[in-house]
């Protein structure tokens, strides 16, 4: 009975307010997630933060509605020949195993410390993480942009190259997306981190994205497609493990699920349209904006947890607000991103086969 009384305690009330910026959220989320595959947490955990949904069940959560939608945005772009489902099952693998040993530590943290200590790991967590991989991808397509507006075709790294070139016996696959030979030996420790910080924040792709481009060699599409499968992998058996322990809450996944499968499908068609460098500025411009919004709420629940001077609720309550107006921002922005990057792509496409039907007619 206690056990229930606790689980109980995890859970927010949801009214029509709620429930329409829950939707929202997930469709922005999905829609970002089909566009760039990260999987669209660093948007949905966060987005449920901001509710007030502890930080624990709001992973937890996220992580429950993301395998379906991983499963669909995945099958859609396998259809436009973007996914390597080998290396995406192979990384996925190890991924789980990170999974599982990211969740025991969440469980042992909120136990040693509260919601509040919770909440701080997770937001801490995607502060540090936003900031470095954020400030990364956008400075790599900035690079991406200067050396040529993003026509050219992607060359590896000089990381990606040397991996590509070691060859350890009996522990090499070959992956169609690098048209290379890998050896596992580099692939088990990537698909372990990705899975870590997935349990920590329910963002594996942060990892997952960036590892695949810049250390296997693997182009910006066919990495945020592949993403997808191992997001399905380890999101189903990251669900298991927080469902018995009573930290997902069913409602939240199905609303943002709901949301989400409208958006990923329109994400996924948008990366028909556009340049590769157009997904990393998408991913970059979104996670140091949502940065921002997480920034704000560490003081708040250092203040919670005597780690610093108590803050007084009025400041505590104008921290959290504004905080929620970044995360609308940051969501608005990204959708805005995304909708005017699939028009412009959309409409020159559309006056290049006109140009061509004319031509054509000349002739």
């Amino acid at each position: 009975m206690h056990d229930i009384v606790n689980a109980a305690a995890n859970f927010i009330h949801l009214d029509a307010v709620n429930i329409i910026y829950l939707f929202l959220v997930g469709f922005v989320g999905g829609l970002v997630s089909g566009f760039i595959g990260s999987g669209g947490a660093f948007v949905l955990t966060p987005g449920m933060m901001s509710l007030g949904v502890p930080g624990l069940v709001a992973v937890a959560s996220n992580m429950c509605h993301k395998f379906p939608k991983a499963l669909v945005g995945a099958i859609k772009r396998a259809r436009y020949g973007q996914v390597d489902v080998k290396l995406g099952i192979v990384l996925g693998i190890s991924a789980e195993a990170g999974v599982l040993y990211g969740a025991h530590i969440q469980e042992n943290i909120k136990k040693a410390f509260g919601e509040a200590g919770s909440n701080l790991y997770v937001s801490a967590a995607f502060v540090v993480i936003l900031a470095v991989v954020g400030g990364f991808v956008l400075l790599d397509a900035w690079k991406t942009y200067r050396a040529g507006g993003g026509d050219e075709e992607e060359s590896a790294t000089k990381i990606a190259r040397w991996v590509q070139s070691v060859n350890i016996p009996g522990t090499m696959v070959y992956f169609k997306s690098l048209n290379a030979r890998i050896s596992v030996l580099f692939t088990i420790p990537l698909g372990f981190a990705t899975g870590m910080l997935a349990a920590t924040i329910a963002v594996g792709g942060f990892i997952g994205v960036p590892a695949m481009i810049y250390v296997l060699g693997a182009p910006s599409l066919m990495a945020s497609a592949t993403e997808l499968v191992i997001a399905f992998v380890m999101g189903l058996g990251g669900s298991l493990k927080y469902a018995m322990h009573g930290l997902v809450d069913i409602r939240l996944a199905m609303i943002i699920l709901a949301g989400s499968l409208f958006g990923i499908q329109l994400g996924a068609i948008g990366t028909t349209y556009v340049k590769p460098f157009m997904i990393k500025v998408v991913m970059g411009v979104i996670m140091v904006t949502v940065l921002f919004s997480r920034a704000l709420m560490v003081p708040v629940y250092m203040s919670q947890l005597h780690l610093i001077q108590e803050i007084d609720a009025g400041t505590a309550s104008l921290l959290k607000n504004v905080s929620f107006g970044i995360m609308i921002f940051a969501l608005a922005l990204g959708a805005f991103i995304v909708l005017k990057a699939m028009w412009q792509g959309h409409r020159a496409e559309r006056l290049q086969h006109a140009a061509e039907v004319l031509e054509h007619g000349k002739i």
